[in-house]
């Protein structure tokens, strides 16, 4: 089965002021379940301009506490890999993530795109889209679906809303035109 999400979002902030508040959106204060994240891997294409960045997060297990009473589930963390390509030149910064966890279980992956707006140079337009499917569990298949669907909306929602709280705090309010 699986389920998927998706997000739109114009923040009415610069591509380069975007780009950079993302790359330190995490660990903070806003969203504890992000424990760490670190670059594993960075270089640019010396052709292309195109810098592509490999990072692990590491973030708390957020399944119910009555979910974990099954034992592949009991665990403090689970790892995401998120791979990037940022393209300078075009304004534009592609992103997938993935889950590294339970991947004999569970398949979560997100696409996520970064690109100057088309309504206005100096905004930047956000879409996501993430989809997870669980197999292997027997009946649990359908509740931890639920669970990560509502999961993941919530979490797309609280992304986007730190976003716009760091854009904020970093570069002032944001271009009305």
């Amino acid at each position: 089965m699986g389920v998927t999400v998706e997000v739109h979002q114009v923040y009415k902030y610069p591509f380069e002021q975007v780009v950079a508040s993302f790359l330190r959106k995490y660990p903070n204060p806003m969203d504890k379940n992000v424990i760490s994240v670190n670059t594993v891997e960075e270089k640019r294409d010396v052709s292309t301009g195109i810098i592509y960045r490999k990072r692990i997060a590491i973030c708390r297990n957020v399944i119910p506490e009555i979910l974990r009473k099954v034992s592949i589930l009991k665990i403090p963390d689970i790892q995401l890999e998120e791979e990037s390509w940022l393209n300078p030149q075009k304004r534009s910064m592609a992103i997938q993530s993935h889950c590294l966890t339970w991947t004999q279980y569970a398949s979560m992956k997100e696409e996520s795109v970064f690109q100057e707006s088309l309504e206005n140079p100096n905004w930047t337009e956000f879409i996501q889209r993430g989809r997870i499917s669980i197999t292997g569990a027997g009946f649990l298949n359908c509740i931890l679906e639920t669970f990560a669907s509502t999961f993941l909306r919530q979490g797309a929602q609280k992304g986007i809303r730190i976003m716009e709280t760091l854009l904020k705090e970093q570069c002032g309010a944001p271009s009305a035109e």
